[in-house]
């Protein structure tokens, strides 16, 4: 089994999952998890020889030429997120098969989360930055199809358009961004640069590829400003919103920011652009969690909180900060992903996620209260769960911040408060206090539906307690490959003594604890809504301006240029061509070279004489007949031309064609009314004017390809090929029918299917005439 396997494995899967929907039924969510699962195991092989210092890659070449091969890299970084993807990706599984059992739309989900899951998987495995974009657009296609999935409601459908639009439009910037890192590395493979981390920083092209790798990164892990999409999407069916926006597609852009933070990373403008946002992102998304009652925005909002601190901390970027990132993340995947399953859970059981009708829950659904109580004191970071190590890390590196220590420190600590206010009414709310009458009679789900958070909450606390587990496999080496330097080791453990990140953890847990208990009088507050209002809604709305300007905007030029009439539509292309090309020949080409006729022959000037006569014998003449005969006297003098110039094939086939033409358009016009002129004098003159400048601009650039240095290597080829390769001695004609064979095939099925369509129309005329009682 190879690195690529493991990837195509899963996309065989999607297709499969479709037929699995339908002959397993019930347990279809069980066998499908099986693919993840073999994957996940594979990926566990690789731990030993990982923390071992060993890094493994694998290479197909793709566009040898561009430089462009599918290639993967396997190191402690994109190890620990591939053990994420699969892993959590095989409970998702069995949970989706149990969430949605009963949903006729379960063969669709199972095909859309499995092309997911491989999209993310090579996100995550991916060597070359050309086949990471691919799979990074994969991911946004596939997150599309499932934030929509109920796309027979509209909150559904705009969601998903939303999600896509602002993912999508920063993955083109994001390309861009890639392409310009590619040139200015000298290579597109990651690894390579990560070898050999060339001084990016003095590039002129520096800022530009920054900018735009982070505007990528930016809109898929939803930071400010874009952070209010993410909260938008839980219009998803919960196993969706607990993959995707948890564990998966919304740290993609962290792990790009990591993953190219050896190469792109350490310059003041990477430090004060990434810290920051981050920072802003963490504090503001925090508190607007408190402003929603339903379970799934509360977890959203904490989730964005939680990216803008891995951001954060990866623009402080010293040790600190790199040893948080990779705990912060593993953990939060733990405790996010059983959170949202166990949100899920809830509204499956009691029909309702909103907290303000639960309540009494924990006597009917032990096993959820039980697990979803774990993971959110993870996430509250309460020892003894990973998710205490994370928080005094991320302290620790607030502590350590190179530029604006105390703001970091207070956004930190803000930020977190919230969380563990949110943390608290995520689970106390519902499985707590006095029992509440829900839309649906309650009772514990079924296992498939609480074994994912059993699993993830259980790792939550084994990791915490016994961190030795994880600080010299995954954790050491991720951190390593973050940071740029394979000797950095990290050691973890619950206790550091009493030193100033307990104290804000202290303080912290306190803080959260009042806030909770003030929550139900300080959402429905003035200062509340303003803040979500201002942070939350303005954004979106600002979002949903912009789009209808956009529409708007497109609407009328196309109700402008697409009117209706082809004259308009010719009139517009032809002006455009006359005024944009013929500007890039005056001002880019030397005009005195290109107009020197000294070595044209008289009898050349006399057929260039006799060529414009005639075409303007055509324009100006009364009858199609003469105006048909003067076009034929243009095409026989070009024949001359072909003669002329050495090209008796030619001069044939022009005749030949132009003989064929003046007989049947002269066949034609006799048959049909004599045409009448509607056109106004004015027009006239301007559809002279245009066509006159389209003429000369095109004899410009005749003229202009005239003076360029002739490269002979095309016709070299072609005469020494010719008749070795292709058996014929006519070059021209071999061209057409071997070397070009497609082209040409392409264009006689063009002209096949016109003449198909030809023939369409004249049957169908001649029976409705027929039917009309008229003659054709």
């Amino acid at each position: 089994m190879t690195i690529l396997f493991s990837v195509l494995l899963i996309f065989g899967a999607a297709f499969i999952g479709p037929m699995a929907a339908k002959y397993f039924r019930n347990v279809s969510g069980w066998v499908l998890a099986l693919f993840p699962l073999t994957v996940f195991v594979y990926l566990l092989s690789y731990i030993p020889l990982v923390s071992g210092g060993e890094v493994f890659r694998e290479s197909y070449t793709w566009v040898s030429y561009l430089g462009i091969n599918l290639s993967f890299y396997l190191d402690g970084f994109s190890l620990m997120f591939a053990l994420i993807v699969s892993g959590v990706g095989t409970f998702i599984m069995i949970y989706g098969g149990g969430y949605l059992g009963a949903d006729p739309k379960l063969p669709r989900f199972y095909f859309s989360i499995l092309l997911f899951m491989g999209s993310m998987l090579g996100v995550v495995l991916a060597d070359n930055i050309i086949a990471l974009f691919i799979f990074w657009e994969l991911t946004s296609i596939s997150s599309y199809l499932l934030i929509g999935y109920k796309h027979e409601k509209e909150e559904s459908r705009k969601s998903a358009l939303q999600a896509l639009l602002i993912t999508g439009s920063g993955g083109l910037v994001l390309l861009a961004g890639l392409i310009l890192l590619g040139m200015m590395a000298g290579t597109m493979e990651i690894s390579e640069m990560l070898s050999d981390p060339a001084v990016l920083a003095d590039h002129p092209w520096y800022l530009g590829m920054l900018i735009c790798i982070l505007i990528g990164a930016f809109t898929k892990s939803a930071q400010f400003p874009f952070h209010f999409w993410l909260p938008g999407a839980m219009a998803a069916p919960t196993p969706v919103s607990a993959y995707l926006h948890s564990a998966t597609m919304v740290k993609a852009g962290i792990y790009l920011l990591a993953r190219l933070s050896p190469v792109i990373s350490g310059t003041v403008e990477w430090t004060y652009i990434v810290t920051i946002t981050g920072a802003i992102t963490m504090l503001i998304s925090a508190w607007l969690a408190l402003a929603h009652t339903d379970l799934k925005k509360l977890l959203a909002y904490s989730t964005v909180m939680a990216l803008g601190t891995l951001t954060m901390l990866l623009g402080m970027g010293h040790e600190y900060a790199v040893k948080a990132v990779a705990v912060f993340i593993l953990g939060h995947s733990l405790y996010k992903g059983a959170l949202f399953m166990v949100a899920g859970t809830i509204d499956h059981e009691a029909g309702t996620r909103d907290v303000t009708q639960l309540g009494g829950l924990r006597k009917l659904m032990p096993f959820t209260a039980t697990f979803g109580c774990i993971a959110a004191l993870s996430m509250a970071g309460i020892a003894p769960l990973l998710g205490f190590i994370g928080k005094e890390l991320v302290y620790e590196a607030a502590l350590s911040a190179a530029i604006f220590p105390m703001f970091f420190i207070f956004a930190a600590v803000a930020a977190n408060v919230a969380v563990v206010a949110t943390s608290a009414i995520v689970v106390l709310k519902p499985f707590f206090g006095e029992f509440k009458e829900t839309p649906k009679k309650v009772h514990e789900a079924p296992v498939s539906m609480w074994i994912g958070p059993a699993f993830l909450s259980v790792l939550s606390i084994l990791f915490g307690v016994l961190p030795f587990m994880i600080d010299g496999t995954l954790i050491t080496k991720a951190a390593a490959s973050i940071a740029g330097t394979p000797e950095l080791v990290v050691s973890l453990s619950l206790w550091h003594g009493i030193n100033a990140a307990l104290i804000l953890s202290v303080l912290t847990l306190l803080s959260g604890i009042g806030v909770f208990f003030l929550w139900d009088n300080f959402r429905s507050s003035k200062v509340m809504q303003g803040y979500d209002r201002v942070l939350g809604v303005a954004p979106k709305n600002g979002y949903e301006h912009t789009l209808n300007g956009i529409l708007s905007f497109a609407s009328a030029q196309t109700r402008f240029f697409q009117n209706g009439y082809l004259r308009y539509y010719l009139l517009t292309l032809i002006t455009f061509f006359v005024v944009l090309t013929g500007y890039t020949i005056v001002a880019k080409t030397d005009m005195a070279m290109m107009l020197d006729f000294s070595d044209i022959m008289f009898y050349e000037w006399i057929l260039a004489g006799v060529i414009i006569t005639a075409a303007f014998a055509a324009v100006f003449a009364s009858s199609g007949l003469v105006a048909i005969a003067a076009l034929g006297v243009v095409g026989y003098s070009i024949s001359l031309v072909y003669v002329l110039f050495s090209a008796p094939d030619l001069a044939i086939t022009q005749v030949l064609v132009e003989t064929l033409t003046v007989i049947l358009v002269a066949l034609v016009l006799v048959h049909i009314p004599k045409f009448q002129g509607y056109t106004a004098p004015s027009s006239k003159i301007r559809d002279g004017i245009i066509a006159a400048g389209a003429g000369l601009v095109v004899t410009l650039v005749m003229l202009a390809v005239l003076t360029l240095d002739f490269d002979p290597y095309m016709s070299e080829y072609f005469a020494e090929n010719s008749y070795v390769v292709a058996y014929g001695r006519n070059i021209v004609n071999v061209i057409l029918v071997d070397f070009r064979a497609l082209d040409t095939f392409g264009e006689i099925v063009v002209l096949g299917v016109a003449g198909v369509g030809v023939y369409g129309l004249i049957k169908f005329g001649r029976k409705l005439h027929a039917k009309e009682g008229t003659n054709v």
